[in-house]
């Protein structure tokens, strides 16, 4: 790994540039992020921190995260395979018609290259925490080699301080984590999904849920219960309380929706009149 750049006030290049094409909190030309002195220095600080504080638990249930290897450094995942057009029109009903698109927890990065090709006029930020995906993530990029598609970050959304190296995101798109971190990990990433939406920039979030505090169907309630047999902080979270978590982080429900194989989806816009 290379230093990181010295931070360039009057420029707009902060970060870390992997040999293997990842970036680490790396802000683009292209992307014109407007950085001033105290907004650099965060940067900074943030960066010198050392590596990710995110655990990278290793003892989840192997039904949480079905992987397979492909060749070229891909990785493969049928889950996403699945819900990928379910997912690809969902961003189309809620998302900007333009700007800067963050994806949270990229993994394979099958749904960020695909969500690039079917919505163009979207700048596309990939990000992980996990080097194995984000080296996936960088191989389907320069497979496609979409003019939207920017080089993946490593990026700890459970940090209090990440929002400062995504600002001003138009969308941001969370898919299948909410139920593999504690509850104490949920709050920063929502804050931090908050703080780094633009004005009136929306948030689409999806995976599974309890609803009102029950789990509907049989395959839900042995998931979840091979996922707090593995680690009791992990697990479903209840609609209501997110519900809760999202108001009180100036986060608006649009709409909730019912999606296949009893997923969620929450669909959401920045408040700013609180």
């Amino acid at each position: 790994m290379a230093p990181y750049t010295d931070t360039a006030v009057t420029g707009m290049t902060v970060g870390v540039t992997l040999d293997n094409g990842i970036t680490t909190a790396y802000l683009y030309q292209r992307c014109f992020w407007p950085c001033d002195e105290l907004f650099a220095a965060q940067i900074a600080n943030f960066l010198s921190c050392g590596r990710s504080k995110l655990v990278l638990r290793t003892n989840i249930p192997s039904t949480a995260s079905v992987v397979q290897e492909q060749s070229g450094g891909c990785l493969h995942s049928p889950a996403a395979e699945r819900n990928s057009a379910h997912i690809i029109e969902l961003v189309r009903s809620y998302a900007p018609e333009s700007g800067n698109a963050l994806e949270v927890a990229s993994g394979t990065g099958q749904h960020i290259v695909e969500l690039a090709a079917a919505i163009p006029s979207l700048m596309w930020q990939p990000s992980d925490i996990d080097e194995t995906r984000l080296n996936s993530i960088v191989s389907r990029s320069l497979a496609k080699q979409l003019p939207n598609l920017l080089p993946p970050i490593r990026l700890d959304v459970t940090d209090k301080g990440w929002s400062a190296l995504c600002p001003n995101q138009d969308f941001i798109l969370l898919v299948n984590l909410l139920h593999l971190v504690s509850e104490a990990e949920v709050k920063a990433i929502i804050s931090g999904i908050s703080q780094s939406l633009a004005e009136d920039g929306r948030c689409v979030i999806y995976g599974p849920f309890m609803r009102n505090g029950v789990l509907s169907s049989s395959g839900d309630k042995a998931f979840h219960q091979s996922l707090i047999d593995a680690d009791p902080d992990i697990g479903y979270k209840d609609d209501a309380w997110m519900f809760d978590l999202f108001s009180r982080q100036s986060l608006k429900i649009i709409k909730t929706l019912e999606m296949p194989a009893n997923n969620l989806a929450f669909a959401m816009e920045k408040d700013n009149t609180n």
